[in-house]
Formats: structure tokens, sequence, C-alpha cells
């Protein structure tokens, strides 16, 4: 795998915590944890978008988010599993999976 795929992991990894972090953060040392998590997400995202084409990375980092977002709330913050979520994540991640095959590893989009 491409080391610019693995900062667009990293990235959607952190925009996760983010994301609980608006939701959860009731104290200034949350609140801390939320925004470095912002900062790190957004900084990887941008320097995967530096050498792929952006819009495959965007799409990517918020498709792994979402579904990484929805799968915490069901598993750490006892939000209902529901099989409609479940099936409706598992065509996001196909699309997301197909973007990145169709994309490759080529680095077309790169910045001169």
């Amino acid at each position: 795998m491409n080391k610019n795929w693995i900062k667009v992991f990293i990235a959607a990894f952190f925009e996760v915590l983010w994301v609980i972090g608006l939701k959860h953060a009731d104290s200034f040392w949350a609140w801390s944890g939320t925004v470095v998590a912002i900062v790190i997400s957004f900084y990887f995202m941008i320097m995967a978008g530096r050498n792929l084409p952006v819009g495959t990375v965007y799409a990517v980092f918020v498709g792994l988010g979402t579904a990484g977002t929805v799968i915490s709330g069901i598993v750490f913050f006892d939000e209902p599993f529901q099989w409609a979520k479940m099936i409706l994540i598992f065509f996001l991640l196909a699309g997301v999976i197909g973007l990145k095959v169709v994309t490759g590893n080529n680095e077309e989009g790169a910045a001169s």
C-alpha cells in the first residue's frame, strides 16, 4: 500500500476521534484532545492530497470516517444496532474501496 493511502487512513482514524470528541467533550482536556485530533486529521488528509487526486482522498476520508463513527457509536456508546445501518455502511465502504482501487497507487494529480 502506498504511503499516501496510509496517510488517508490515519486521517480517517483521527476524524473518528474528533467527531466523537465534538459530541462528548465536556472538559478542557477533552476539548484539547478534540482540537489536536482535528489538526492531525486534516494535516494527514492535506499531505495525502498533495500526491493523490484530491476528490478521491476526500471521498475515502469522509467514507471511512463516517463508517468508523457509526461503528464506534454502536460499540462504545450504546447506540442501537440496526442491520439497515450495517448494510448501508457496507455499500459505503464498497464505494470507498472501489474509488481506491480505481485510483490505484499512481500519483496522478500530484502537485509539481
